[in-house]
């Protein structure tokens, strides 16, 4: 069985389970004092990847391009799907992925020679696919910003998810390419109740920060919305109409859901996160997952590990279309349009040529 250790602030889990890569495992010493629920301080690394354009070839994921400037993520969400991806870095899907970084430094100079290429067809790039663009390590590397000016300055569009109000940082920028519609942002917030926030997305921003980013967005012009995922059956659904109302109230002009996927080491990692911090809602929560997940913790076949199935995801369906009605909520996404796109000739452009 896995030694569970205590919660640490600011952190989404204790616990480094092992890497199923590996044959190795860190084993916490149960005797290790104070230092077992004091925060472990980030580590960035330096990822000397040759390319930043990843290539989605999943069916029920709306974008084929995107671009990462991260490996893991300092926001420490305990349900992350994209955790069991720091284990192909010999790293462990928990404490290690919200602590040990990738930061790919290159990001931007490589985005702007794939762009560049007369191989590259200008098309809708996802920021991010996988770990958050606009993580806390991204206020002072500005990967982010510098991908988003090579962007700008082809007019090649982008679609943005976050849970941090640091986006707004770059209106200037997301201006620029509204002005071609080339850009939408959406904010992903999971609940409105700070209090549960504070331990399943430790470090992600404060709920009313990310309606105020949505509000800011909006009045700026850019096309935003808000993304209430994960939708975890008993433990936040309740809040769906809530989480709708406040999300038109701030701007918001379409709303999406996704439910709870728990891929390999999420699943005891969320687990043990239900036993520390909600124990009296494990059974049910869990019961309901696998309720929508054809008897299991994780369904990976396509078409269903988005949306789920059988009574528990209908009533959510139910739910989340009336939300959207009572809040008049029209729900139409932004087309995104690649009619501007240019590639510079002879000296760099201009950002706002």
């Amino acid at each position: 069985m896995h030694h569970t250790s205590k919660p640490r602030r600011g952190r989404g889990t204790p616990d480094n389970p092992k890497n199923r890569f590996t044959a190795l495992e860190y084993i916490r010493d149960e005797d290790a004092g104070d230092e077992e629920s004091s925060p472990q301080a980030t580590e960035v690394f330096y990822d000397t990847t040759r390319s930043i354009i990843a290539r989605n070839t999943s069916p029920d994921i709306g974008f084929d391009a995107s671009v990462n400037p991260y490996r893991g993520c300092e926001h420490g969400c305990i349900y992350c799907y994209a955790r069991p991806t720091h284990e192909y870095l010999g790293f462990s899907a928990g404490l290690d992925f919200e602590t040990k970084l990738l930061a790919k430094m290159a990001a931007p100079a490589l985005l702007r020679k794939e762009l560049a290429s007369p191989k590259w067809v200008p098309q809708v790039i996802a920021m991010s696919g996988v770990t958050d663009c606009y993580q806390p390590v991204e206020r002072h590397l500005k990967l982010t910003r510098g991908c988003l000016e090579v962007l700008a300055e082809f007019r090649n569009p982008v679609c943005i998810i976050t849970k941090n109000q640091l986006v707004t940082r770059d209106i200037d920028i997301l201006n620029e390419l509204a002005r071609y519609e080339a850009v939408s942002v959406m904010l992903s917030i999971t609940t409105l109740d700070d209090k549960l926030r504070r331990v399943l997305e430790p470090r992600a921003s404060h709920p009313e920060h990310r309606l105020k980013a949505v509000k800011m967005l909006r009045d700026a012009g850019i096309p935003v919305g808000v993304m209430v995922a994960p939708i975890i059956a008993g433990l936040n659904d309740a809040e769906i109409p809530a989480l709708v109302k406040a999300a038109v109230e701030a701007g918001a002009q379409r709303a999406g859901y996704t439910h709870l996927r728990l891929p390999y080491g999420v699943a005891p990692l969320f687990e043990q996160w239900l036993e520390a911090h909600v124990p009296t809602k494990k059974d049910k929560v869990l019961n309901r997952v696998r309720a929508m997940r054809g008897g299991q913790l994780n369904e990976r076949e396509f078409g269903k590990r988005m949306r789920g199935e059988g009574v528990f995801a209908e009533q959510v369906a139910s739910l989340f279309k009336l939300a959207c009605r009572q809040a008049g909520l029209a729900n139409t996404s932004p087309a995104l349009s690649t009619d501007a796109f240019r590639r510079p000739s002879g000296p760099q452009l201009s950002l706002f040529d």
